[in-house]
């Protein structure tokens, strides 16, 4: 097969320069259009379905909504003037078809009113609730955010649609600084390399245009599935790192064989025989690693590796098609443009050295290897997640400004909020004997530790009996004063009434998630249901889906990486050797991100605040780390094996295997490191510790375990290497 693809290269190279071309100004149209990224909800979880209800039944801020922050700059909140510029600020959000409420203190219930209004006397806040979910919401959100001006009031804004506008166009910037970074650097490593301007080149050319179109195929793919505003940036990083190393293998085994005497026709020959037959086992590793991503259909970690698999396929695609056509084009002038780079001749031999002198003393550099690996691992087991908020944001964004700001003049507007969601069977959903199981289900989530407050419709008034409360429960709405069925109205709807609990713990606290274990203890509240959202809440179902399905996702990736390298390498052991050296390789870098992100040992140098991690990071790594890995060992042991075939000498077939590869890899891991490197400079820390993570790993990978473990471990297996298909 790879041999007919040569062929195509040489007889049909113009056709397929053509066809490339037309993809690509196809991916740019497809750019220059947009798509529509979501915020990546996870479907079929408590959180998710009692917050859809909630905004559902309920006027209540969720994801379609902001928060509008005041500050007079010449008079205080309680001034005249203060009120009538916060009417005319919020005027055409009211009368706008597209919001579903406006909550301010101008016409606020006057309990609710008095919370709207700063201690200080100096700020005022509304909440502003639209009428679509999210994705919609999102489009116009800009449009009304710009309507929001005042000449004498300072105004700015923040919640969920601030927090997502400001994400996206963070990451858009994140993207395009790693990318002018890595770019230029990947050019550089692979000048060291190459020696010459026209195959370093050649190498990146090949990777930006797999990237382009592989970015393009994830906008076109966000129009029909919900695709999460993280996808673009890690299928980026992953297509550049993988795309660039493909071209480097191909062009690097053309240049050997050219340089070993063969023709132009036979030495791409050779080199697609050889090393683009080895490009595309790895890149089936790296798309099994992030295709099994799907297991976790229902959240966004799934079209999250469909995007990212897409890129990497077309860069496999573009690496056995465009690439073996530009070098058919080009022939011998692969060599043109000779940098003055000198040719270091003690480098010459250093891997064959380090191979044999590896091989003499096995044990005693595998056990201390190995020992360092699991160490570099162990912070890991003090791991704690949480989902991204706005404090992922730099503090320069205009939302996270805002929430900082809010901090400080309404603190029970950023205390961690647990909604204990209560469902009942028929409307109305308050009666007597309802309100008195909401009166006393209040006071029990009182007596909890690390409770600071509830606000509930039981709450609003403390002089107020359990039998006062049932006596209002009875009272017909129309009996009620405008005030108190707006508020009502507010907290209940026909069958669901909702009691905020306040809490002072960190959202991703172990006292946060105690409270949140407790209320969903029991769920009876007379003959109705409790159910728990929040962020908190949100946080442990989200661990509780991924850990529910990981287990499956890791089998499928180690049973089918062995079944694909056990036919690619016709070895039983060799499968099960590289699995164990990717878990090694993983175990160091989910160590490292511990390390650096959570705990912060770093947070200085690489300018972010220490957080637990993102649940979806560990994740995301495992599945686009196992199939990186598997790059090297798939390079390494293709030369290994041709050497063995053509020898029967297990040491020096990894002595020579390692000598030929060596270069490469280290080469190769240069560039991922180097491209996934850029990425520290993201602002946004998920895309920051994503790409440190991979970075961490690969250089690990390519270092203590390809130049130190598989050497040692395969002199102690010995021929059981590459049993049944042994020499004899």
């Amino acid at each position: 097969m790879f041999g007919w693809l040569a062929r195509c290269a040489l007889e049909r190279r113009r056709l397929i320069l053509v066809v490339s071309a037309l993809v690509l100004a196809g991916a740019v149209l497809v750019l220059l259009r947009g798509g529509a990224l979501s915020a990546g909800a996870t479907e079929g979880i408590e959180s998710e379905t009692a917050q859809r209800l909630v905004e559902r039944e309920l006027a209540y801020p969720g994801d379609s909504s902001f928060m509008v922050l005041f500050r007079g700059r010449t008079f205080g909140a309680t001034d005249p003037r203060f009120m009538e510029a916060v009417s005319a600020v919020l005027a055409p959000l009211r009368a706008d078809r597209r919001v579903r409420s406006v909550l301010a203190p101008d016409d606020a219930p006057p309990p609710m009113a008095q919370r709207l209004i700063s201690g200080d006397g100096q700020h005022a806040l509304a909440v502003v609730t639209l009428q679509d979910e999210f994705p919609l919401a999102a489009t116009y959100y800009p449009e009304l955010r710009d309507r929001v001006r005042s000449d004498v009031l300072e105004v700015s804004l923040t919640g969920n649609l601030p927090f997502r506008d400001d994400l996206d166009r963070i990451l858009e910037h994140d993207l395009l600084i790693a990318e002018i970074v890595s770019l230029p650097l990947a050019l550089l490593v692979l000048l060291l390399v190459f020696r010459t301007l026209a195959a370093a080149a050649l190498s990146v050319g090949v990777g930006a245009l797999a990237v382009v179109t592989g970015i393009a195929a994830v906008t076109a793919l966000s129009r029909v599935v919900d695709v999460a505003v993280y996808a673009v940036n890690v299928a980026s990083l992953i297509g550049l790192g993988v795309a660039i190393d493909y071209s480097l293998f191909i062009v690097s085994r053309y240049r050997d064989e050219l340089d070993g005497g063969a023709s132009s026709a036979e030495a791409l020959t050779r080199a697609m025989q050889t090393a683009g037959k080895a490009v595309a086992f790895s890149g089936l590793a790296v798309g099994i690693g992030l295709g099994s991503l799907l297991f976790f259909r229902g959240s966004f970690l799934a079209t999250m590796g469909l995007a990212a698999a897409i890129v990497v396929v077309l860069a496999v695609l573009f690496a056995l098609t465009f690439l073996p056509a530009l070098l058919a084009t080009l022939g011998p002038a692969i060599h043109a443009g000779r940098m003055p780079i000198p040719h270091v001749a003690v480098l010459d031999g250093t891997w064959h050295r380090i191979a044999g002198w590896v091989m003499r003393r096995p044990v005693a550099v595998l056990v201390p290897s190995l020992a360092v690996v699991l160490v570099l691992g162990l912070p890991f087991l003090r791991l704690t997640m949480a989902a991204a908020d706005v404090r992922t944001l730099p503090r320069y964004a205009d939302a996270r400004a805002t929430f900082e700001a809010l901090r400080v003049a309404f603190p029970d507007q950023t205390r961690t909020r647990i909604v204990a969601v209560a469902k009942f069977p028929s409307a109305p959903a308050l009666n007597a004997d309802r309100m008195g199981a909401l009166y006393d289900l209040s006071r029990r989530i009182r007596t909890l530790p690390s409770v600071a407050a509830v606000e509930s419709i039981v709450d609003v008034d403390p002089t107020m009996t359990r039998e006062d409360y049932q006596e209002l429960a009875e009272t017909p709405d129309a009996s009620l004063p405008p005030a108190a069925r707006r508020m009502l109205a507010m907290v209940a709807s026909r069958d669901i009434v909702i009691l905020s609990v306040l809490s002072d713990a960190a959202p991703a606290s172990e006292e946060a998630r105690a409270i949140v274990r407790t209320l969903r203890q029991d769920r009876r509240i007379d003959d109705g249901t409790l159910l728990v959202t929040g962020a908190t809440a949100h946080d442990l179902d989200v661990t509780e889906f991924i850990l529910d399905r990981a287990p499956k996702a890791i089998a499928f990736i180690v049973v089918t990486t062995y079944v694909i390298l056990f036919f690619f390498l016709r070895s039983v052991l060799l499968p099960l050797k590289a699995v164990v050296m990717n878990l090694l390789s993983i175990t160091a870098s989910f160590g490292a991100l511990v390390w650096i992100f959570q705990e912060g040992h770093l947070a200085t140098l690489l300018n972010f605040e220490a957080a637990p991690l993102d649940p979806t990071l560990p994740v995301l790594l495992f599945c686009a780390v196992f199939g990186l890995s598997m790059d090297y060992e798939v390079l390494m042991l293709a030369r290994m094996k041709e050497e063995y075939d053509r020898t029967g000498d297990n040491a020096w077939a990894v002595a020579e295997g390692l000598e030929r590869s060596g270069r490469l890899v280290t080469s190769a891991a240069a560039i991922m490191v180097t491209v996934f490197g850029a990425f520290a400079l993201a602002d946004v820390v998920v895309v920051k510790a994503m790409g440190i993570g991979l970075a961490v790993a690969v250089a690990l990978d390519a270092t203590l375990v390809r130049m130190l473990i598989v050497p040692a471990t395969m002199r102690l297996l010995g021929r059981m290497n590459w049993w049944p298909g042994s020499r004899a």
